[in-house]
């Protein structure tokens, strides 16, 4: 395994914009527009860099590299709470029961209310792996790294953490939740709204929107088919997430109605699972099953898959692991089961 999950540098600049146009739409952590990342790198070595290790308004972003020809095969992101900024607006998909006496009859609708019940969790996302690399456990790396940051600095994130699904987005890049219900506020296509979004946040929407709850049943069947359901291409990690322990609590996205996925963040199950150990030794000893392996702190955080054998006295990781990670016998490393 060739592959380590490292943090963010300013040169990646360029690997972050190519990865971003190839998202197709509907990934407002990661928008194509060279400015808008490059702010969002600065952001983040801002983050690494800062030295009291406290709950604040942070932004940490990470890369997947292919060590064996250096290439960036993928990227994911921490935020250490969302609504400092901006409110964090969701919709909640809730219900009502009425009784009509006189009709002997009792109705149920479903109803959508905007809220901002999420402001102070931690998220993550931002994730995008290089189609070509969808293959033997990368993407549970880039993914699974994540939690292993925030278990190594829990003091800087929150009690709750969500992760937001990318909603059904046709060939064309059109949502039909935006265009059954948002659309029909603005003047402006969903690709429109989600890039404004991405660089300006998204408070023009409690701006312009009515506040009072809205009746699904006045959508389209289309905005109502695809509401709380994730985007083809995303399925993997909705099973993934549920695999951590995150569930759908019936929050969707404003824009494209996209899961809301949610979980109490000691009881995600990388993070719950995770063990520290010193390392005893390097090389063919390591015999055991693949294990998730983290060491270093902030910038100097690493993460890759590696061969380990638990002891008595600590752990011994495969030799190439420990290149990766360059870590030497005494050091102390984090894992978990892969």
């Amino acid at each position: 395994m060739t592959f380590l999950l490292r943090t963010a540098r300013e040169s990646d600049l360029d690997a972050l914009y190519r990865m971003a146009k190839g998202t197709g739409g509907g990934f407002t952590n990661l928008p194509p527009d060279k400015p808008t990342l490059a702010s969002k790198l600065e952001r983040a070595a801002n983050a690494f860099a800062r030295p009291d290790d406290t709950f604040g308004d942070d932004l940490f972003i990470f890369i997947l590299e292919n060590t064996a020809n250096r290439r960036v095969a993928g990227t994911c992101q921490i935020m250490s709470q969302v609504g400092t900024q901006w409110p964090f607006y969701s919709y909640r998909i809730g219900r009502i029961t009425q009784h009509s006496k006189e009709l002997e009859r009792t109705f149920r609708a479903e109803m959508l209310t905007l809220t901002t019940d999420l402001d102070g969790s931690s998220e993550v996302g931002g994730l995008y792996l290089d189609a070509n690399e969808r293959s033997a456990g990368v993407g549970k790396l880039l993914a699974r790294s994540r939690y292993m940051f925030i278990r190594s600095h829990r003091a800087r994130f929150a009690d709750r953490t969500l992760a937001e699904l990318r909603g059904a987005i046709d060939d064309a890049g059109n949502s039909p939740f935006w265009d059954g219900l948002a659309g029909r506020f603005f003047d402006m296509s969903f690709r429109d709204a989600d890039e404004f979004n991405a660089r300006h946040g998204n408070q023009f929407i409690a701006d312009l929107m009515p506040k009072h709850p809205i009746y699904t049943a006045l959508l389209s069947d289309g905005a109502r088919h695809v509401m709380g359901q994730p985007h083809y291409s995303g399925r993997p990690a909705m099973r993934m997430l549920e695999s951590e322990g995150f569930a759908f609590t019936g929050y969707i996205d404003i824009f494209d109605g996209g899961p809301s996925m949610i979980a109490q963040t000691d009881q995600i199950r990388t993070i719950r699972e995770a063990r520290e150990a010193r390392v005893v030794a390097l090389g063919e000893e390591a015999t055991g099953g693949d294990h998730l392996v983290s060491t270093g702190r902030l910038s100097e955080f690493r993460a890759c898959l590696a061969h380990l054998t638990e002891t008595d006295d600590g752990v011994v990781v495969d030799a190439e692991a420990a290149g990766l990670l360059n870590i030497e016998a005494g050091d102390t490393v984090s894992y978990a089961p892969a």
